[in-house]
């Protein structure tokens, strides 16, 4: 992450690849066949928010923290933001205000007993909280269950909490584990620099990034990408180790907390009459077993662990040791 007053590092290279990804037809400008740049020029988007050439190239190199919201929105569609990119635009204006320039080591906000009540009270959806970082902060007896391969990683941290960008990009299982791996890891890389534009002091969050990006090639050239994700919803196809092929919808909803960390809730469910749900169903019933000798809050064994493991025919996948479908 840049090291630089204000950011600005992150700003240039966040407006230039936006800049960069547009031509001059879908901007529709008049194009040429001489052009030395890929994407629009510095005075193109200039014209198109309605401001100088000067004033816009400042802005590019980082000069943003007192650029007025009606500036920003004009340059946000100026460049064709989507709504996270211009989310987090604005995120980088915040954050370039004058104030310290340290970067901090956040407290880490605890999950009021509430939320677990919550969590454990969603016995056929699998269900954890996991903070801006994607550390999972919190979670259910059946999220334990489905996600049993991250929270068994040697990627865990003390006190057996996973966090999922590690997982994802530095835990070989993780390419078995997600079906479409490709779209994971861009998903997590795009959380993380969300992430990075709300909180760019993070002492944490720069130590991550540092980590994952000085050991795994793959986050170096998302991270390099700049692109942003701050919602993130959709279908989840895994490779569980001892029910198979699961193909589920998980939905991220806000999960408002004391403090400024952000929290989401992240829900996994099966379609009803689906062999995914038969074997989620299978997770949830071992998942239950399970908790009745255990802390609802610890983690426990995988039911790979468990002798009696899923042997049922009719919810063992043919291709269960491999990602042998295509997402």
């Amino acid at each position: 992450m840049d090291q630089q007053p204000g950011n600005r590092g992150e700003i240039r290279h966040f407006l230039g690849s936006r800049r960069a990804r547009i031509s001059p037809a879908q901007a529709g400008l008049p194009t040429s066949a001489r052009r030395r740049v890929p994407g629009l020029r510095r005075e193109e988007v200039a014209v198109l928010a309605g401001v100088s050439t000067e004033w816009y190239t400042r802005l590019e190199k980082g000069h943003i923290g007192g650029v007025s919201e009606d500036v920003l929105d004009a340059v946000a569609r100026a460049l064709q933001l989507d709504d996270d990119e211009r989310t987090y635009l604005f995120d980088l204006a915040r954050s370039s205000r004058p104030k310290s320039r340290t970067p901090s080591r956040r407290r880490d906000v605890e999950v009021p007993p509430q939320i677990q009540w919550l969590l454990d009270s969603m016995t056929m959806s699998s269900a954890f909280v996991r903070n801006g970082r994607t550390d999972v902060v919190a979670s259910n007896p059946l999220a334990r269950a489905l996600h049993a391969p991250m929270f068994d990683s040697a990627t865990v941290d003390r006190r057996g909490r996973p966090n999922i960008a590690r997982y994802v990009f530095l835990d070989p299982g993780a390419h078995d584990f997600f079906v479409d791996w490709d779209a994971a890891g861009h998903a997590t890389a795009a959380l993380l620099r969300a992430e990075a534009g709300r909180e760019p002091r993070d002492r944490a969050l720069r130590e991550l990034v540092g980590e994952l990006s000085t050991l795994s090639p793959e986050f170096r050239g998302l991270w390099a990408a700049h692109d942003v994700l701050i919602r993130h919803d959709g279908i989840k196809r895994l490779q569980h180790p001892d029910v198979g092929r699961l193909e589920l919808t998980f939905q991220s909803l806000d999960l408002p907390l004391s403090g400024r960390a952000v929290h989401n809730l992240i829900t996994y469910t099966a379609e009803p009459g689906t062999a995914s749900e038969d074997r989620l169903k299978l997770l949830a019933s071992w998942a239950a077993t399970q908790s009745r000798t255990a802390e609802p809050t610890r983690h426990s064994p995988s039911p790979s662990s468990d002798p009696s493991r899923f042997a049922h025919p009719r919810l063992r996948d043919t291709n269960s040791t491999g990602r042998t479908e295509s997402p």
